[in-house]
């Protein structure tokens, strides 16, 4: 069994980009949480398994992502997804920076299913290597992805500030 101590330290570095993915897939703060604490209950009860196949970080984001998408799974099966659903902003202090973020995140909870795991991971600053692996894609195709990834996010996020 791993020691308190090591699983601590994995949690420290890894839990803020692993919140900030949750919050892109999600949408919601409360479920973001509740996707975050999923995942390192998942990394505790499988860290003796881990094989060092794959770097620790690759590990841990496949497990957060793949708990991401049985929660978006089992939201999609209780209720239908709809932009009522996100994050209200009127609720938000109201300077532009946190503005811009949060039409970010709702612009970003409106591309697909992979395509918001994918840019979250670029956004998390992760290698295209790195990223390639965790969603089984190859490298170039992951760079093929991303641009068009970005262009439509930019067109997504352009309407959605316009609406506000």
């Amino acid at each position: 069994m791993p020691s308190q101590e090591y699983f601590n330290e994995i949690y420290k570095e890894f839990a803020p980009g692993i919140r900030k993915l949750c919050l892109s897939y999600t949408g919601d703060t409360d479920k973001a949480k509740d996707v975050l604490q999923e995942t390192f209950i998942a990394v505790w009860q499988n860290l003796e398994q881990f094989r060092n196949d794959a770097k620790l970080s690759t590990w841990i984001y496949r497990i957060a992502v793949n708990k991401c998408l049985m929660s978006l799974e089992k939201q999609k099966r209780t209720e239908r997804i709809s932009d009522a659903k996100l994050p209200n902003i009127a609720d938000e202090p109201s300077d532009d920076r946190q503005q811009d973020i949060q039409i970010l995140h709702k612009s970003i909870h409106q591309l697909k299913e992979a395509d918001r795991i994918i840019i979250s991971l670029v956004l998390e600053e992760k290698a295209y290597e790195e990223i390639a692996e965790i969603t089984g894609i190859t490298e170039n195709n992951l760079r093929v992805k991303i641009h068009r990834i970005k262009k439509e996010l930019t067109e997504i996020f352009k309407e959605n500030a316009r609406l506000q």
